[in-house]
Parts: structure tokens; C-alpha cells; sequence
């Protein structure tokens, strides 16, 4: 396993998030192989995989964390057969369902400019909490990439910053007016106050209470909180850069200069945000047309 997860991080530059992901999985199908008596891999068999996800079933897991657990066996088992420790793959004829095609959640234009106004206060922490949501924002930057931006990352003088995405793939990001007042003032001002002397020092843009690098689970609690202030439950820094794109899209910006931004390989994947646009746009008009409802008989 240890060498499956070296070739990951090494040959497939897999970020450490998922390195990590890909061990948990792992390490909890050996657990249910080594209950089963099966400790060798020539000895695992197609029922043996498919009793594994019947028993994720049994333990309440959802069926799209049960497919991507599949998906990271299949994985393995490639690995083993190539690199000749095992004779055959037990997943080869193993058929994952194709999941339904699901939207990205969306806020409305009026509905982040109204948490963005409600998210006020000069003391240091509410300061960098305004940054974080406007990077995110108007950036579209994922949570990993806005915890592990470095201050060298930001050419601010010129509108971007350089992010590091996943895979170790870096790009360059512009920046929004907003988000450049905002990171600009927690920079010059709040950033100084939070950098504790006594803490070891760090390069970190986004610093917590005790002079490190701020936590993706902090910024998740920022973002929800942020959230509240505007009746959105359980608000995802994801959602915001969901938001960030399909606001781009309907802004008229060109498909491929979102997919560079967003720092997508392929663009299916950012094509989904032309089917969230349309389901958005035919939701304002079904709200605003006087004639968008079908008259009763």
C-alpha cells in the first residue's frame, strides 16, 4: 500500500489531501479483506470487492462516497497488477454506475453582495474573514488553494495572484477590485496584528489566532457563519467559487478563460456551469415573467 501512495504523491503529483484520502480508504478495505481472512492479493476475488461495498452500504455510506471508495480500489488493483504483485486485477470486470448528473449549489449576484455587505468590522479577524470571502469570490479559488496562498503570491501591484491548484499545477488568478481593497487593507492592517512574535514565523497570507497558517476547516466555519448572516445554511466555500464561475458565464466571459482561471485540465468539467446557467436563467424568468406560469383551467 505504502508504495501505491509513494507513486501517487510522486509520479501522479497528488496532493497531500488526497494522498491522505486515498490511505483512509485503503487502509479500511485491508481492514474488511482481513476480516475475511484474505491477506494475499491474488486471494481477492470480484465477491470479495463486491461484498466490500455491500458493507459500506450496510454502514450508512452515501452512494457516491461508496463509488468513489470502488473507484480508489480499482485503482489499486491496477497498481498491483502492473507492478507485478498480483496475477490478476479482481475489478477488471467491475462496472461502476454512472452517477446522475448534479448541479453545483449557486448563490444569486444580489445574494453575495448582500452577505459581502453584512460581513463589516475593523478588528483583525473580521478583517481577514472579509479578505477570505472576497478571494474566494472573486477569485473562484479553492479552499486549499486560498489557506495555502504565501505572500509572495501576491502580486497585488498587478492584479493577480499565483495560486498553486491541484497536482502542484500553478497558475495565475486574476483579482477583483473588491478583493484587492479587501486583502490589500487585512495585509497593511490586520495581518501585522495577528502575526504573534512569540509564533513561529510564516509566510502564510491568512493567519489564525495564534500567528499560523489558517485551517481549510477554519475558513469552512468563516464561510458558514458568513452564510447565516443571509439565511444561506450550511454555506461551502466551494459554492463560492461555484458562484464565482456561473456568475462569470452569465457575464458573458468565454468558456476556456473560465476553465484557465478555475485551473480545470479538462473543459467537460467546466462545462457544467452552461447547465447551471440555463437552470438559472430559467428560473429568474419563471419568478419575473407575468406569463412564464400556465394559466389554470
Amino acid at each position: 500500500m505504502e508504495e501505491y501512495l509513494s507513486h501517487l504523491r510522486v509520479e501522479r503529483g497528488s496532493s497531500p489531501l488526497t494522498v491522505s484520502a486515498y490511505a483512509t480508504d485503503l487502509r479500511d478495505y485491508a481492514a474488511f479483506l482481513d476480516g475475511r481472512g484474505v491477506d494475499n492479493a491474488d486471494d481477492v476475488d470480484r465477491a470479495c470487492v463486491v461484498a466490500y461495498e455491500a458493507d459500506l452500504v450496510d454502514r450508512g455510506y452515501a452512494t457516491s462516497s461508496v463509488d468513489r471508495r470502488v473507484s480508489v480500489i480499482k485503482g489499486f488493483h491496477r497498481f498491483l497488477v502492473r507492478e507485478g504483485y498480483a496475477r490478476r486485477n479482481p475489478t477488471d470486470t467491475l462496472q461502476l454506475p454512472k452517477p446522475p448528473e448534479r448541479l453545483p449549489d449557486v448563490l444569486s449576484v444580489n445574494q453575495v453582495s448582500t452577505m459581502l455587505a453584512a460581513c463589516t468590522g475593523d478588528s483583525p479577524s473580521e478583517m481577514r474573514n472579509r479578505a477570505i470571502l472576497e478571494v474566494l469570490y472573486g477569485c473562484g479559488l479553492r479552499v486549499s488553494e486560498c489557506t495555502g496562498l504565501d505572500l509572495g503570491d501576491c502580486i497585488l501591484e498587478e492584479g493577480y495572484l499565483r495560486v498553486v491548484g491541484k497536482g502542484g499545477k500553478e497558475r495565475i488568478s486574476p483579482i477583483s477590485g473588491a478583493a484587492l481593497e479587501a486583502l490589500g487593507a487585512y495585509l497593511e492592517h490586520a495581518r501585522p496584528a495577528l502575526a504573534r512574535p512569540y509564533a513561529k514565523p510564516t509566510a502564510a497570507v491568512f493567519l489564525n489566532a495564534r500567528g499560523g497558517r489558517l485551517t481549510r476547516q477554519s475558513v469552512h466555519t468563516i464561510v458558514a457563519d458568513a452564510g447565516r448572516l443571509v439565511g444561506v445554511a450550511n454555506l461551502h466555500p466551494h459554492t463560492l467559487r461555484h458562484s464565482f464561475a456561473t456568475h462569470l458565464l452569465e457575464g458573458g466571459a468565454d468558456l476556456r478563460v473560465i476553465q484557465e482561471i478555475l485551473g480545470h485540465s479538462d473543459i467537460s468539467t467546466t462545462q457544467v456551469y452552461t447547465h447551471v446557467s440555463r437552470a438559472h436563467i430559467r428560473e429568474e424568468y419563471l419568478s419575473a415573467h407575468p406569463r412564464a406560469q400556465c394559466p389554470r383551467a
